[in-house]
């Protein structure tokens, strides 16, 4: 129902940032069928996405009898092209023996469907992520239901601007058919993959429950979008779980990947395969405390700012539909944050639209907090 979750959302306009230490110790492979060994029995691939992030990076694993795929590209005919040029003539002769997918994003299982069939091979992924693709894979249903009307009437979002946005869903030419089997993935699951043993670690925020790969042996993490050099996932809050505080769960999962030995060679979704994997960690830290920061002061001097008003602070620079809803989506994630912390209280007003102030200062009349319960957030762990 929520399509635009099945979006790998790590492209919105950013500000310029400072320029990084990492080091980038090999050159990508060309997104047509060209293959780059990371390792031996590890092959870095690309998959061509025709869009401004115009890339996903996929790797296979070498097996004793075969070649696990990890993650697939978009769903169009010319990543199918380079899938089959891979299998003929890049894998020595061996087969294509499983699917694993990282998360349910659609450059990341757009194939999974397609390349399970054609290959008759397994598909691998988290409980959460399978049931993620299940649901939004499919259209969105017409009309949107009342609770998704709500959500983005109480962000503040105009009638035209939400009509723009679902016309743009609706036109998605990407959307893929579900994999109706998986196999489930689950937190420090040791998997056997030819002489190495690779450990599933599992983050969220950017998705509910994102499978990385961590072989500790060797230094290596298949990290999917939950470390990318140059960009920051996106990290939002959907229609679907209005009430999430996303950006929690992320900088937790950022905390339990900071833990990993300093040395690791990060394999990530999109761009360079690279060293400097705390340098990273601390880098998205540091900007998402940039953009709290920001939001923060904002609110301070805006009381009673909807979340469209701050998330045309936060991105200035956005003018498609559907890069509105993806920002709009990481704004609200960040005043969930915020809001948690006991940083801001949200209001809503007379008009049914959430307005925000900082703790202390004195509400607007308006009618208060809508129906529930309040929760706090568990203790420990994340998935």
């Amino acid at each position: 129902m929520d399509s635009i979750a099945a979006r790998s959302t790590s492209g919105l306009p950013r500000r310029p940032r400072p320029v990084s230490t990492l080091t980038y110790p090999f050159e990508p492979p060309a997104a047509d069928g060209s293959v780059v060994e990371i390792a031996p029995g590890i092959l870095w691939a690309r998959m061509p996405m025709p869009m401004t992030l115009d890339h996903i990076n996929v790797y296979l694993l070498r097996d004793r009898t075969g070649w696990v795929i990890v993650d697939t590209g978009l769903n169009t005919p010319r990543a199918r092209e380079v899938w089959e040029t891979i299998a003929a003539d890049k894998l020595d002769g061996l087969p294509i023996q499983a699917v694993l997918c990282t998360h349910f994003h659609y450059d990341h299982a757009g194939l999974a469907h397609w390349l399970t069939e054609r290959f008759d091979v397994p598909l691998y992924m988290t409980y959460g992520e399978y049931y993620a693709m299940r649901v939004t894979y499919t259209p969105l249903p017409d009309p949107l239901p009342p609770t998704h009307l709500a959500h983005f009437h109480r962000s503040g979002l105009s009638d035209e601007m939400r009509d723009a946005i679902i016309q743009g869903l609706r036109r998605d030419p990407f959307t893929p058919p579900a994999a109706m089997s998986f196999c489930r993935l689950a937190q420090g699951q040791m998997l056997t993959i030819g002489q190495r043993k690779w450990r599933v670690v599992i983050g969220s925020g950017h998705s509910p429950e994102h499978a990385c790969l961590y072989c500790e042996e060797e230094k290596l993490l298949i990290a999917g979008d939950q470390l990318l050099p140059r960009i920051s996932s996106n990290v939002q809050v959907t229609a679907v779980e209005p009430e999430a505080n996303p950006l929690a769960d992320w900088l937790a999962s950022l905390d339990h990947l900071d833990q990993l030995d300093a040395q690791t060679l990060v394999l990530p979704s999109h761009q360079g395969v690279f060293h400097g994997l705390r340098t990273r960690v601390q880098e998205l830290r540091e900007h998402h405390a940039q953009q709290l920061g920001q939001l923060g002061k904002f609110v301070a001097e805006h009381p009673d700012a909807t979340a469209f008003d701050a998330m045309r602070e936060m991105f200035p620079q956005v003018r498609a539909p559907i890069d509105h809803l993806l920002a709009l989506g990481e704004t609200i994630a960040h005043l969930a944050w915020l809001r948690e912390a006991g940083e801001i209280v949200r209001d809503l007003n007379d008009n049914g639209v959430y307005v925000h102030r900082m703790s202390g200062v004195r509400a607007s009349a308006g009618k208060g907090a809508p129906r529930g319960i309040r929760q706090s957030r568990t203790t420990g762990d994340t998935p």
